[in-house]
């Protein structure tokens, strides 16, 4: 299940802030900041899609994220590689490293790395 774009903007926050009531969720937006109510309601779809849960205080909630932000990207990106890069993660290396602006310290960065997971195979 994905999120919408605004459901990852708001868990965005969430992942940043570990666990957050409703005020410091208000707070971390830039102005003009969204309703309470707009909040309310990405709340409780990502609640029912299993991404967020909640511990109750009084009248107020603490939210906290269920899922992991680099899980998520990681889905993310596997399943940009399978829609756009026929599941090829070749293709998506080639394209990556050709038409974006990485300087040449940033792709000798990526090899080391890319080097490094040879070496545990």
């Amino acid at each position: 299940m994905e999120l919408s774009k605004t459901e990852e903007q708001l868990m965005q926050h969430l992942w940043k802030l570990e666990k957050a009531f409703m005020k410091d969720l208000l707070e971390a937006y830039p102005e003009p900041k969204p309703a309470t109510t707009t909040i309310a309601t990405l709340l409780k779809r990502m609640i029912g899609k299993g991404f967020v849960d909640y511990k109750t205080f009084g009248k107020s909630r603490e939210y906290f994220p269920l899922v992991k932000k680099e899980d998520y990207f990681s889905k993310h990106v596997n399943g940009i590689i399978k829609t756009f890069f026929n599941d090829s993660a070749t293709q998506f290396a080639s394209f990556f490293t050709r038409k974006t602006d990485l300087t040449k310290s940033e792709l000798e960065a990526l090899k080391t790395i890319i080097d490094k997971e040879i070496e545990k195979k």
